[in-house]
C-alpha cells in the first residue's frame, strides 16, 4: 500500500481554542496546531486533514510570537503534564478567559453582562499539592533521542509520567516543576533507593514487577507529606526489603514525611487499587479553607492548588450571597471542601456526591470542626430516582453545583429547573459543558458575571464560577 505523502503548512497562528490548542485559518480552513502560540508563524506538519479543519503540530518555528518563553522543564513537550510553559502567564489567564467567553457566546449562546479578569495564581510553579507518578519498564524516547547516535543505557525502571496516549511507557524524570520542591528531594531519595536495590519495575504486558506508583501528597498549612507507595504482591526478601526501608527509614532522612502508605494493586490496571496499609503515621494530612480544617485521606480528592483555595472558595461563597436562614445544597459536594466554609453561613446545607469515601470524609470533616448544620448523601445524582430523593429534602434557597467535567445530567437539570430556587452558583472545570447547561438553565436563570480562577498555571485548564439568579418575572 502505498504511503500518503506527508502535508504541511505555513501558517500564522491567530489565537488559542479548546483544550489549549493553537488556531489558525488558510484558505477557508481551519487549522487546529499543538505546540504554538497566538503570534508564531509556523511550518505546520498536517496529520489529518478535513473538508472544514486540518489537525498539525509545530515541524519548525519560522517567526516567535513575542509572547513565546522558554519552558522551565526539561521535559516539557514530552511528559504531558504541562501544556503552557512555552507560553507567558499573562497571556495563559486571557486566553483562559477568552475560552470561557468563547463556548458562552458560541456553545450556550447566553447572554453575560460581566466577565471579570481571571483570578491568578500566586504560585505558577511548585503550586500542586498532589502529583501521581508511574513506575514503569518501558521508558518513552524523544524524537531527537531516537535519531541521535547516542546509546543508552539498558534499564528496567523508570519512575515520571506517561507519555501523553501511551499507557506503556514511561517519560523518565528527576524532578517536576509544578509539584513542591520538597515532593522533589522526597521523588529522588525514593526513585535513587529503588534504582540503587535493583526493584523490578511492572511491566505491561508480562504483567510482572514490583514497583507500580508513588503518590505524593503536601499540606501546605502543617507543610507535611503523605506518601503512597503502590506495589504488585511482594514476591522476594529484596522486595520485602525496600517496603521496610520506606515504612522505617524514609522519615528520617525528610523529617517532613508524616504518612507512609502501602497500596497494593495487582489488576492489570494502573488505577485499581485492591487494599491500602498505613505503615507509619494517623493516614492523614490535614489542609484548612477559610478556618476550616480537613483531613485528607490517601484517597481523598482534594483540590490541588491549596494556594488558591481561599480566594476560590471566597468567592464561591460570595456569589451564593448566603443568609443566616439559608437551607442550602451543595451538588457534587465532594468531600465537603464547599459545604463546610457555606455551612457556617446558613441555617442547614446538605452535600450530595457519589464517592462513598468522600462522603464518610465529608462528615468526619463536619465532626472534626464541630459543623452540626451539614448533612450529607451518598447518591448518583445521574439517575432516574433522583427527582424522589431531593423532593423529600427541604427546598433551597440556594443551589451550588459544582460537576465533573461531563456536567450537570439532564435529570438533575430538570430537578434543578422543577424545584426553581432563588439563587444557583454554577462552578466548572469545564467551559464547554457549563455553556451547554447554562442554555437549559436559561429558561428559569439569568447569569449575572462570571469569575474565573487560574488553579492550574501552565496548563490550558480552568476554573469558572457563574451567579445565576432567578428571572424576575417568574
Amino acid at each position: 500500500m502505498k504511503k500518503k505523502p506527508i502535508k504541511y503548512a505555513e501558517l500564522d497562528i491567530e489565537s488559542i481554542g479548546f483544550e489549549g490548542v493553537a488556531v489558525s485559518r488558510l484558505e477557508d480552513k481551519v487549522h487546529f496546531v499543538k505546540g504554538a502560540v497566538p503570534g508564531d508563524k509556523v511550518i505546520a506538519r498536517v496529520l489529518k486533514s478535513k473538508s472544514r479543519f486540518a489537525e498539525c503540530r509545530v515541524e519548525q518555528i519560522i517567526e516567535k510570537s513575542e509572547h513565546r518563553i522558554e519552558p522551565e522543564c526539561i521535559y516539557f513537550g514530552n511528559c504531558g503534564g504541562c501544556t503552557w510553559q512555552m507560553l507567558n502567564y499573562s497571556e495563559q489567564v486571557k486566553w483562559k478567559r477568552q475560552n470561557v467567553i468563547d463556548s458562552f457566546e458560541r456553545i450556550g449562546k447566553v447572554e453575560v453582562p460581566v466577565y471579570h479578569p481571571t483570578a491568578t495564581s500566586d504560585m505558577i510553579f511548585n503550586y500542586r499539592n498532589k502529583m501521581d507518578f508511574s513506575f514503569g519498564a518501558l521508558r518513552w524516547f524523544t524524537s531527537e533521542e531516537v535519531n541521535s547516535d547516542d546509546v543508552f543505557e539498558k534499564k528496567e525502571l523508570f519512575l515520571g509520567l506517561h507519555a501523553p496516549g501511551r499507557f506503556d511507557k514511561i517519560v523518565d524524570i528527576s524532578l517536576c516543576l509544578i509539584q513542591n520542591a520538597t515532593a522533589n528531594t522526597i521523588f529522588k531519595l525514593i526513585k535513587n533507593k529503588a534504582i540503587a536495590t535493583e526493584m523490578k519495575a511492572y511491566h505491561p504486558y508480562n504483567r510482572e514487577g514490583f514497583l507500580r506508583g508513588l503518590v505524593i501528597r503536601h499540606s501546605v498549612k502543617k507543610n507535611e507529606f503523605m506518601l503512597m507507595l503502590i506495589t504488585n504482591e511482594v514476591q522476594s526478601e529484596n522486595e520485602e526489603a525496600f517496603l521496610n526501608w520506606f515504612a522505617n527509614d524514609l522519615q528520617k532522612i525528610e523529617p517532613k514525611i508524616t504518612n507512609l502508605i502501602h497500596a497494593l494493586n495487582t489488576a492489570p490496571n494502573d488505577a485499581n487499587i485492591d487494599s491500602i496499609k498505613i505503615l507509619n503515621g494517623p493516614g492523614y494530612i490535614t489542609e484548612n479553607i477559610l478556618g476550616v480544617d480537613f483531613r485528607i485521606s490517601p484517597l481523598s480528592f482534594f483540590q490541588t492548588n491549596s494556594y488558591q483555595l481561599d480566594k476560590f472558595i471566597g468567592k464561591i461563597a460570595e456569589y451564593a450571597e448566603i443568609k443566616s436562614d439559608d437551607i442550602v445544597w451543595d451538588l457534587y459536594c465532594g468531600t465537603g471542601s464547599i459545604t463546610l466554609p457555606i455551612a457556617q453561613k446558613s441555617k442547614k446545607i446538605y452535600g450530595f456526591e457519589l464517592a462513598e469515601s468522600s462522603v464518610l470524609d465529608a462528615k468526619s470533616n463536619a465532626e472534626l470542626n464541630k459543623i452540626n448544620n451539614a448533612e450529607f448523601y451518598a447518591v448518583d445524582l445521574h439517575t432516574k430516582a433522583i427527582p424522589d430523593l431531593l423532593n423529600s429534602i427541604e427546598k433551597p434557597d440556594c443551589i451550588i453545583i459544582d460537576p465533573p467535567r461531563s456536567g450537570i445530567h439532564k435529570n438533575l437539570l430538570n430537578v434543578i429547573l422543577e424545584i426553581a430556587p432563588e439563587k444557583l452558583v454554577y462552578v466548572s472545570c469545564n467551559p464547554a459543558t457549563q455553556a451547554r447547561d447554562c442554555e437549559i438553565l436559561a429558561e428559569k436563570y439569568d447569569i449575572l458575571e462570571i469569575q474565573t480562577f487560574d488553579m492550574f498555571p501552565q496548563t490550558y485548564h480552568i476554573e469558572s464560577i457563574a451567579k445565576m439568579r432567578k428571572k424576575a418575572q417568574l
